[in-house]
């Protein structure tokens, strides 16, 4: 169980989507271990098996992968910076309901070595925790199994059942996470509290922005722009469709949703939806670009395969400046934009 966990997290933290790929492995026992442990509790007997969707869920990503639940209040809440507070506010929301890429991206945490040791550890101690309550205190595990967007805390209750002890597993687990996460977010203050005193804040973002995704075409477009609030330079005549995908359609709904208001805003013909990769495919003949977000940006070459049979065009996006695009609905329509040049 803990090499199963600790790998969604790894691999999230080098940038790969971590239950995308360990997930597929795993799925046919989670799903069916929840049924087990239903008629296990018919009988009358006691529901141990831990290896559940629910665990996966709301035990071990609860906030998602790395546990991050606790993470946005502690920037919110624990942290002197004002961009790290900045970033708690703007995460706290989707992260509280399993969508916590504004997080990841947006400090971030992953491929950040400050992170490396609580993002991995923190969801490997939850499931130990997890598992000392159904094999030591009689705790019976998950019975039902909830969509994956459930609030961490009212999934526990309502996938175990309402037991007693389930309360008190989703309070101790919060405390944990928080005591894991601690240090390692004040080391992370610190850092960017002295980046911010020497003003070299706007320009590390900057570089680390640069360092993973090009947007010098961007920034052409922006440029003649002129100010805000006067329309972007409008290269698409006819009507576009965009599609936005990440990994389980949350994120990309985000983006989709900046997308629609800009190109209302500055009557730019194009209309977006978002989607979650994988259930992609019946409706892709209908759009004329795809975005991929950057949890299932490795899925690249595969996606490209499938686009240029259908004469679609694809773009991916990395990082810290995907969170920016669907916070920036103007940077997101020219980044739209520049793909049709």
């Amino acid at each position: 169980i803990t090499i199963i966990f600790g790998a969604f997290a790894f691999f999230w933290f080098i940038g790969i989507h971590g239950p995308s790929i360990v997930e597929p492995a795993i799925a046919a026992i989670t799903y069916a271990n929840a049924e087990v442990n239903l008629n296990l509790i018919q009988q009358g007997i006691h529901a141990d098996k831990i290896l559940t969707s629910g665990t996966q869920m709301f035990i071990v990503t609860m906030g998602g992968t790395g546990a991050t639940l606790v993470v946005p209040f502690m920037f919110m809440w624990l942290t002197k910076s004002k961009r790290n507070r900045a970033i708690g506010r703007a995460s706290v929301v989707p992260t509280f309901f399993g969508v916590n890429e504004p997080i990841l991206f947006g400090a971030p945490l992953v491929l950040n070595p400050i992170f490396f040791i609580p993002f991995i550890f923190a969801p490997i101690a939850n499931v130990w925790i997890f598992k000392f309550f159904v094999d030591t205190l009689g705790m019976n595990s998950f019975t039902s199994n909830l969509p994956w967007t459930t609030p961490g805390p009212l999934g526990i209750v309502l996938g175990t059942n309402f037991q007693v002890l389930s309360f008190i597993l989703a309070a101790l687990l919060v405390v944990v996470d928080v005591i894991i996460y601690y240090p390692f977010v004040k080391v992370y203050d610190e850092q960017i509290l002295e980046e911010e005193r020497s003003g070299k804040s706007n320009d590390s973002l900057k570089e680390k922005v640069a360092a993973n995704f090009n947007t010098a075409k961007a920034d052409a477009i922006l440029e003649k722009a002129g100010v805000e609030g006067e329309p972007v330079q409008n290269n698409i005549t006819k009507e576009t469709n965009v599609l936005v995908l990440c990994a389980g359609g949350g994120t990309s709904g985000l983006l989709a949703n900046a997308l629609n208001k800009a190109a209302a805003e500055y009557n730019v013909p194009v209309k977006a939806a978002a989607g979650g990769y994988g259930a992609h495919r019946e409706m892709l003949p209908e759009f004329d670009l795809v975005i991929l977000a950057p949890q299932v940006a490795s899925n690249y070459e595969d996606m490209k395969a499938e686009t240029d049979k259908l004469g679609i065009k694809l773009a991916k996006t990395e990082g810290a400046q995907y969170i920016k695009l669907t916070r920036d609905g103007k940077g997101a329509l020219a980044f739209v934009q520049e793909q049709f040049q």
